[in-house]
């Protein structure tokens, strides 16, 4: 279990969270109203009706759930490892696999750098998120260099 404000706390996003989290909200809410109460077209059956209104709420639902998984992207630290969860990839490393953390200048995201010369993002740690976002890459650079002693 890791302790969640020491230095194997999950590194997760602010800003782009709770972007993500209200833009999931108002999706879902937006186009179930359309489905709701948006108009029917003049010559269309019941059913062509029916079903177009289920497509609008089906869009809406699963542009949530992209943006709601967008809010659930961490990168969780532990003893012996990283595990990366991206948007669509997980991926658990160990700490000897990583060669450095770098946060280059304009980047929207920390990026490290494997020893099989693969890069990975860490979707976790946004430039958004501003002097937060510097604090919590330097920690994970401090992390790499600890476990590679």
């Amino acid at each position: 279990m890791s302790d969640a404000t020491g230095p194997y706390a999950p590194f997760r996003p602010v800003t782009g969270a709770r972007v993500a989290r209200v833009a999931a909200l108002a999706s879902v809410l937006l186009f179930g109203l359309i489905a709701l109460f948006g108009p029917s077209y003049a010559g269309s059956s019941p059913t062509m009706s029916l079903l177009n209104r289920i497509f609008i709420l089906l869009f809406g639902l699963v542009m949530g759930a992209f943006l709601w998984r967008y809010a659930l992207i961490r990168a969780i630290p532990s003893p012996t490892g990283l595990t990366v969860v991206n948007l669509v990839l997980r991926r658990d490393l160990e700490w000897s696999q990583v060669a450095s953390v770098t946060f280059a200048d304009g980047a929207p995201w920390v990026v490290l750098e494997l020893t099989d010369t693969e890069e990975l993002a860490v979707m976790a740690i946004q430039r958004a998120d501003g002097r937060r976002a510097k604090e919590e890459a330097s920690r994970l650079a401090a992390l790499v260099e600890h476990h590679q002693r």
